[in-house]
């Protein structure tokens, strides 16, 4: 089974739409949204039935015992993230602000400090005619390149014997989409034809680089500022790229997706180029388009 990411190296240049369209083109069998911080395909995903939920447990967070605390307040003085709160003689941990790095657990005198698990998102698995993971990171804890990659795990062990994957990514460089890169067969980036689009579309092209994935390249709403949109077109034959297409600003997307529906669904002119898009990236992954 082949993987194909979409990034897009910036939040609102549409990738998600595309993942979704192409989704719905292929009628895949194999789908994941890897944006755990804020995921969102399931709002145009078809899915049927209720997912298959369970935690996810990242790094563990440190657990002060009151009962076995003498106040002496080693902790707070050792603490570098100042997660130890001090009120009174009492001390007790910020969850939010411990890193769980166990220094307070090392300098204890008395063993009232324990590092223990802490959940740190859910899991949710979609399983059918079509397997769908995906996964909500729980506000205020880190550890999202270590769920995408338990998201992606999910994917590879519950889905079907299917020519292609379609996973929608996170946008910007961080450990998410790091995480999200390895191990895909293609990157498609969904670039902006704006300064700050062309400015985050370079960074993940370098990210996509370094990490040594094959990248593809397209321009969503790409009629907005035309003069960037050859500018990318033209630096992408610079840089060796393979540019997939152009994707008109449509009214018709944001009507279909306010509605819940992918543009797949619709005739609208956005749908059609993406349709373009999606034959370009699959002879660059070799599999034979059908759906």
């Amino acid at each position: 089974m082949k993987k194909l990411l979409i990034l897009s190296g910036k939040g609102g240049t549409g990738k998600t739409t595309a993942a979704a369209a192409f989704i719905d083109f292929i009628k895949a069998r194999a789908f994941a949204d890897c944006d755990v911080d804020a995921p969102n395909l399931h709002l145009v995903a078809k899915l049927a039935g209720a997912p298959r939920t369970w935690e996810y447990y990242g790094t563990q967070k440190a657990r002060i015992d009151p009962k076995i605390c003498t106040g002496c307040g080693a902790c707070y003085d050792h603490c570098r993230f100042q997660a130890i709160k001090k009120s009174g003689s009492v001390y007790q941990v910020d969850a939010f602000a411990c890193e769980g790095c166990g220094v307070c657990e090392y300098v204890c005198p008395v063993q009232a400090v324990a590092l223990t698990e802490d959940v740190s998102g859910i899991q949710m698995l979609y399983t059918g005619d079509a397997v769908f993971s995906t996964a909500q990171l729980k506000m205020g804890r880190g550890n999202s390149g270590k769920l995408v990659s338990a998201v992606k795990s999910a994917l590879s062990e519950h889905a079907p014997e299917t020519d292609l994957a379609v996973i929608d990514g996170s946008p910007g460089i961080g450990c998410p989409v790091i995480a999200s890169v390895t191990g895909v067969d293609l990157v498609l980036i969904v670039a902006e034809p704006s300064l700050s689009g062309i400015s985050d579309m370079k960074r993940i092209v370098s990210t996509a680089r370094i990490l040594n994935v094959p990248i593809a390249l397209c321009v969503n709403k790409f009629d907005l500022y035309e003069d960037h949109t050859d500018a990318i077109e033209a630096w992408c034959e610079e840089e060796d790229i393979p540019f997939a297409g152009r994707i008109p600003y449509d009214h018709c997307a944001s009507e279909a997706i306010n509605q819940g529906h992918s543009l797949a669904e619709t005739g609208c002119p956005a749908a059609l180029a993406l349709r373009c898009v999606l034959t370009q990236v699959l002879e660059l992954l070799e599999v034979q388009e059908c759906g």
